[in-house]
């Protein structure tokens, strides 16, 4: 197809402001699919994705649209909303060359929709801004405009109000996307180069590479070649999703599918490479994508019924599909070998270990989260730490610097003072305050990473009885009074229930961290101490005591020697087996670690 009749584009949004319906719609307008396969959330296949009402993968798709008697190719990507996603967004837009920015008419702007507009500002894509969802009665499109206006400066008139629900407005959106966004730039005749920003494996035809073919074109049986890894594949087969998988001849600049090359490796395909010829290369790769940064780190272990070899392969072919996620084997003494995963955020680690269970059926035994940070040892060097066990001793710590983020925090003007209180108490620091309307407002600060991963964000929607929303980035590592509390179940460190806590929120952080242990380790047969230490001082204690026996119940009178004897060999006993006997920990005892009554 001529190039100045594709387009590609992508749908950004905050969470739940109607993406994927809106994209049904488009399916359904342009004769993609007919009114009988239509359903909400067709391009969410995942069962997770349906189940959960969010989308978490990108996907793409291709319609034929006819205007004015000229028929265009529209290539679409929909991207998730949510926070954790965010990268998911950033590899889309990279492959596209405009989008549509979508508000919800009742909702309005929100901290993702501010994210996702500078994103794409920052790639230089324009923007085309649709006021979705205006059949609600709770809609009010004039208004939710003009804070589109004060947000990306496009005039409040250009705003295209649509429903994706009753199909209004679709049209208007089509002719927009044809009339306002650019098409593909690329060279048809040049050097193939095409960048993958999505792969899958299958397990009869192997690795299925997600392309956007930039310059000069593809075809079956064309010998390609990685440029980053340097593998060559015989191309086997070619297709476009319509959104079912329709197989064509060839691809040129501009058009965005899928390729099978019978690559069985999983390592042989990274997000971000870029395909060339093999006898015929080009000069240099495209720019690919920055590598994801972790908000998040936390060990996954086998379960009862789960062989350490089928929790890696499992993983393999879920970085695959998920490149944000990273993983490296390690050991513990208390829950022998495992691996320690990289996530983008709390739903991320979810999604992954819901993921491993369901695709998989892979039994997964989790540590506690933790964040990032950096340590500057005595001797000058300067180290990344993920766990608290990873942590040098003591007396060659210099400082340890946590991440500090830049977080939004988009609240309606009543509720500023409790969003203010809730930010001071997680140690942030104020910044600055924009109003995005009359009754609506930003707030900017610069709060630790540890403070907010877990419960913030539901604390933040109590505080404003739902409506606020945040955004945050990391923006730098500052040193701090930081130190490591150490648990000890039964005068031995365990090492996975060890955090790291600013120093003044340590004492009750310690204390109410064993009180919970308690509550989940079961009584064995002998008494269990459990501690809380930093370095050599102990600043709380619970003890689990022993289940006992009554072993002078058979004594029914008599001279009281015979009950004491049998007393004291009770307690020979328990001595005994104290020594020997291991205290077992379950799974719910690690994540009472970040119990949010903390």
């Amino acid at each position: 197809m001529n190039q100045d009749h594709i387009r590609n584009f992508s749908i950004i949004a905050h969470i739940d402001h109607g993406k994927s319906t809106l994209a049904d719609r488009m399916l359904l307008r342009c004769g993609a699919i007919t009114d009988r396969e239509f359903h909400n959330q067709l391009l969410d296949d995942m069962e997770l994705e349906r189940e959960r009402g969010i989308t978490i993968k990108a996907s793409a798709v291709t319609m034929n649209y006819e205007l004015d008697g000229e028929k265009y190719m529209l290539n679409m990507i929909d991207t998730p909303g949510h926070v954790d996603f965010h990268y998911e967004v950033s590899r889309s837009l990279a492959a596209c060359d405009g989008g549509l920015l979508v508000v919800d008419a009742a909702q309005g702007v929100e901290a993702q929709t501010v994210a996702n507009a500078y994103m794409a500002d920052n790639s230089k894509l324009p923007l085309v801004p649709i006021i979705n969802k205006i059949d609600l009665p709770a809609a009010r499109p004039e208004d939710v405009a003009m804070e589109v206006e004060h947000l990306i400066a496009t005039p409040a008139e250009d705003c295209i109000f649509t429903s994706a629900k009753t199909g209004q407005g679709v049209d208007d959106m089509l002719q927009a996307i044809v009339k306002q966004l650019p098409p593909p730039a690329g060279d048809p005749k040049g050097k193939t180069r095409a960048l993958i920003f999505d792969s899958t494996h299958d397990e009869y035809r192997g690795v299925v590479i997600y392309v956007r073919v930039v310059d000069g074109k593809l075809a079956i049986g064309d010998k390609i070649r990685m440029m980053g890894t340097k593998d060559t594949y015989q191309i086997n087969n070619l297709g476009k999703f319509t959104p079912k998988p329709v197989e064509v001849k060839s691809m040129s600049a501009g058009e965005v599918g899928y390729v099978v090359a019978n690559i069985r490796e999983l390592a042989s395909v990274h997000v971000g490479d870029t395909i060339t010829m093999e006898l015929d290369q080009a000069a240099k790769p495209l720019p690919g994508y920055h590598p994801p940064q972790h908000m998040v780190f936390s060990d996954f272990y086998p379960g009862p019924s789960t062989q350490f070899a089928d929790m890696r392969d499992a993983l393999e072919k879920l970085v695959l599909n998920d490149s944000s996620l990273t993983y490296s084997a390690i050991s513990s003494e208390a829950l022998g070998f495992g691996f320690r995963c990289g996530f983008l955020g709390m739903l991320h680690m979810e999604i992954v270990q819901e993921r491993l269970e369901r695709e998989h059926d892979i039994e997964v035994v989790q540590t506690a989260p933790t964040v990032p940070y950096e340590v500057l040892t005595t001797d000058g060097a300067v180290t990344e730490v993920d766990s608290a066990g990873d942590l040098p001793d003591a007396n060659y710590l210099e400082e340890i610097r946590e991440p500090i983020v830049k977080a939004n925090l988009i609240c309606p003007s009543d509720s500023i003072g409790t969003v203010m209180q809730l930010a001071e108490d997680r140690r942030a620091i104020y910044k600055a305050t924009e109003y995005l309307s009359s009754d609506r407002v930003i707030l900017t600060y610069e709060i630790p990473l540890a403070e907010i991963i877990y419960d913030f964000y539901d604390k933040l929607k109590s505080a404003t009885r739902g409506y606020g929303t945040m955004d945050f980035e990391i923006i730098e590592y500052r040193a701090n009074d930081l130190v490591k509390l150490d648990i000890l179940v039964n005068n031995n460190k365990v090492e996975a229930l060890s955090v790291i806590v600013h120093r003044s929120k340590a004492d009750p952080r310690g204390r109410g961290l064993i009180q919970r242990l308690r509550k989940e380790i079961s009584r064995h047969q002998f008494e269990i101490p459990l501690q809380a230490a930093i370095g050599t001082k102990v600043i709380a204690r619970e003890t689990i005591t022993a289940l006992r026996k009554n072993v002078t119940a058979k004594c029914y009178g008599g001279d009281v020697s015979r009950k004491r004897k049998l007393l004291e060999k009770q307690k020979k006993g328990k001595k005994r087996m104290k020594m020997v006997g291991n205290v077992e920990i379950p799974q719910k005892a690690f994540m009472a670690v970040l119990d949010p009554g903390d």
